[in-house]
């Protein structure tokens, strides 16, 4: 769980830098990349992404530090990331558009925090 969340946050980042700074090829972008709601839908995911990321590395700092406290921020964090992920993939489900490149990455932050969550909620203790 520890290296997923540090991959996750960290690509959070990443990929809200490369967006800012059109570093992705027009090649990767997903359909109707330009068009101006599309921009507004794709940004209106910077400050959940960024609450992610700001939780999931608190809770993992936390963790190393030895509180009790990385647990709650760690849930929120996971919780965050999937419902993330489950927007992204409803918003192309309902465009009607399957591109790999997209779907993958958002499943995936769709389900491996349920890996984790139930876990998480029912029993304390580090996760591995």
């Amino acid at each position: 769980m520890k290296a997923l969340m540090l991959v996750t946050d960290l690509g959070f980042i990443a990929y809200w830098l490369i967006t800012a700074l059109h570093l992705i090829p027009a090649e990767h972008l997903f359909r109707d990349y330009t068009n101006p709601i599309l921009v507004q839908w794709n940004w209106s995911f910077l400050p959940l992404d960024l609450a992610i990321s700001a939780t999931g590395l608190t809770s993992l700092r936390l963790l190393r530090g030895g509180s009790p406290q990385w647990r709650p921020l760690a849930i929120i964090s996971l919780t965050l990331t999937s419902v993330s992920g489950l927007q992204a993939i409803s918003f192309w489900v309902f465009a009607r558009d399957f591109d790999p490149a997209w779907w993958i990455p958002n499943l995936f932050l769709l389900i491996y925090p349920l890996c984790y969550l139930p876990r998480l909620v029912a029993a304390p203790g580090q996760l591995r």
